[in-house]
Parts: structure tokens; sequence; C-alpha cells
């Protein structure tokens, strides 16, 4: 076996409630946010994902890490999640593309993380009490002992975790082919499939660090604004929600996607809340009321837009325009997409998912040319 299944280990959440089991990854403690991401493949789209930044994910599928590590899938240069829980970890990767075990990725990047849990207990725990802080040791023997290191680690509610995740440098990813458009995306916690979607629609893609100014927007000289997915709570991101309502007064169109759609609605005069346990996983389905089309979709995201209840399914004048729920999870009813209409015509628009489908389904892709297609109409 690939991982050392000799060294006990213990998961300890907030509430009290203890699972033993034994040490997967690297050895020592971690603290983070516990979720749960039901999708039973994608986990190396999952782990290097930015946007799972100081969480500790439970994998509820029972079986992972057939398939190993390779180089090609990789949604960032590393390893993000704070820690990992599965069930029965794979013995021996099986896959071609294969270039590593998943444990020995998760102890070369020092990602705690613990194996033999009863996940679905778990998960069922998780769903009844709400995603709440965890603590997972190899060291640390005594519950009560852990579980005080875990009331003193930080909360995810508050937390502005955007800068901690973005790129330090402006860099370009250029269009295949011919280049119809200029973007400037503004890097929450981007996902290395995104500016390749734009890439394949004639996009260059200009992606600037979480602390960029609308002056340094503006100098790309875009057609369009794009927010990108990202970690933490929207109503601690301030800096990047006035950049936003910068760029909308300049009429500048806009997409955001997942922690860019929590800004949007931030940026329109909307609230925002943190869902009980979040929508994770790569079986979401979602209707988009343009359409009335239902696709299942990709999600990571613990926080939400909180719709007006005196609006109902109508529409929001805001300082910019009229706003509309675009998209709603047909689930919980979360609203999952918003647009921005001005003068009878679409000029922002925003999903609370991943179209880029990393991992997960295709049905969302169609999102990347609406938003080619905007920029064409304001070109």
């Amino acid at each position: 076996m690939s991982q050392d299944t000799g060294r006990q280990a213990l998961l300890v959440l907030e509430d009290g409630r203890t699972f033993r089991g034994e040490a997967y990854g690297a050895t020592g403690e971690t603290f983070g946010e516990a979720v749960f991401s039901t999708g039973m493949t994608g986990y190396q789209e999952t782990l290097t994902d930015p946007s799972y930044h100081r969480q500790v994910v439970v994998m509820t599928a029972p079986h992972v890490g057939n398939t190993g590590m390779n180089d090609e899938d990789p949604e960032s240069s590393r390893i993000w999640v704070s820690g990992y829980v599965v069930r029965d970890p794979a013995r021996v990767p099986s896959s071609w593309r294969s270039r590593r075990p998943l444990d020995e990725a998760l102890r070369e990047q020092g990602v705690v993380g613990i194996s033999g849990v009863d996940t679905r207990a778990l998960t069922r725990h998780l769903r009844e009490r709400g995603a709440m802080r965890v603590g997972i040791s190899t060291t640390e023997t005594d519950p009560e002992a852990l579980l005080a290191r875990v009331l003193g680690s930080a909360e995810m509610a508050g937390s502005e975790l955007a800068g901690e995740v973005s790129t330090a440098e402006a860099y370009v990813v250029p269009a295949d082919g011919e280049r119809r458009f200029t973007v400037a995306a503004l890097d929450l916690g981007i996902k290395a499939s995104t500016p390749r979607m734009l890439a394949d629609r004639g996009v260059e893609t200009h992606v600037l660090p979480a602390t960029s100014t609308l002056e340094e927007v503006l100098a790309v000289q875009p057609d369009g604004l794009f927010f990108s997915n990202g970690p933490g709570d929207p109503a601690a991101t301030t800096d990047q929600v006035a950049l936003l309502q910068g760029a909308l007064e300049a009429g500048v169109p806009y997409f955001g996607i997942c922690f860019g759609n929590q800004l949007f609605g931030r940026a329109l005069g909307l609230g925002t809340y943190k869902l009980g346990y979040g929508h994770r996983g790569i079986n979401q389905p979602v209707l988009d009321r343009t359409t009335g089309k239902v696709e299942v979709t990709a999600h990571n995201h613990g926080f939400a837009v909180q719709w007006p209840e005196d609006a109902q399914d109508g529409e929001v004048e805001t300082t910019y325009g009229s706003a509309r729920v675009s998209h709603v999870c047909l689930n919980d009813g979360v609203v999952e997409g918003l647009e921005l209409h001005r003068e009878g015509r679409l000029r922002a628009f925003s999903v609370q998912y991943h179209p880029e489908a990393a991992a997960g389904p295709h049905d969302a892709a169609y999102l990347f040319d609406r938003f080619v297609d905007l920029l064409d109409r304001e070109a």
C-alpha cells in the first residue's frame, strides 16, 4: 500500500462529535471548516480548486484515489484544501494518466487527512447540524484537547480570503486563434479551466490580482470584466465590490461565477447569507429561467445571494439597472444566477456555480457563449 495505514488519526467537530481513523496524507494537525462534496469523480480538480481554501473536505463517495494524480487536470499550482477525509482510499492507482498516488501528493504538499472514517455518518451529521469547524490530528489522542483547539480556530463567516489565493502578478492567457475580445478577469481564486474556456471563444484574458483597482482594470482596455470563483465570506470582501460598482457605472459588461455571483449581488445592493451546509459536488440541478432548461452543474459555495422577499420572482431596481433572478437551484430554491438589464438590454450577469465544469458535466458551458454574445452586442 502506498499510504501509511499504521498511524492513527483523530477527527473532532466543533460540537464534539468524534471520529477515529488512520492517517492519510501528511501527518500533523490541521483545522478548517468541515464540508462534504458529493462528486464521485473529479477529486483532483476539487483538491486544487482555490475555493476550498481553509476547508476540510469530506468525500461522500466511499472509494477515493482510483485514478491517482496526473499533471494535466490541476486547476491551480497546488492543493488548497486544509484537510481531507475519505472512507476507503485506493491502494494502487489505476490510470495510464496517473503520475503519483493521491496520498503521496497529499504528503508532498503537507495536507493532513484521515481515512477509514464512516463518511456516511459524518455527512449526515453535517447535513443535520450544518458545516462547522473541525480538527484532524495524527498526534493528538485526546478528543477534548483537540476540541479546545478547534474552538479556538478561525470561522469561515467574516473571513476575507480571496487575497490569500489570488495571483501576485498579472498574466495573460491569449485567445486561441484570432483575438475577438479582451477581458479583464479578477482572480479571486480562479481555476485554470476558466481562461481556457474563454480562449476557445477568441477571448484574450488578462488575469489580475484580487487587489487590483478600477484604474488597473480599465488600463487593460477590456471589452468586459470577469470575476472568478473564490473562498471566504462575500460580506467581508468590500474592495472588489466597490471595483465592480465602478465598472458597472462605467458600462463595462460583466460576467461572474460563484464568488463573482455573490459579489455581483452585493454590488447591486443585495445581501448575502451563509448556507447551512452549502452546495458542493458535480450533480446539482439548476433551472435557467431564461430558457426553461434544467442543467446539472458543478458547485462549491457556502454562501448565497439573499433575494428580497417582497420582490419574489420579480425585478429589483438598482442604481445600475433592473436586476432579476436568472437561475435557481431545484433542490432548495437558492438563487443561482442574476441578470442586470438597462434600457431593455442585458448588461451584466452571473451564476453561482462552475460553468467551466472542472470537474463536472458540461451542461453550463453555454454561459461562456452568452458572455461572448454580450461582448459582441456591446462592441
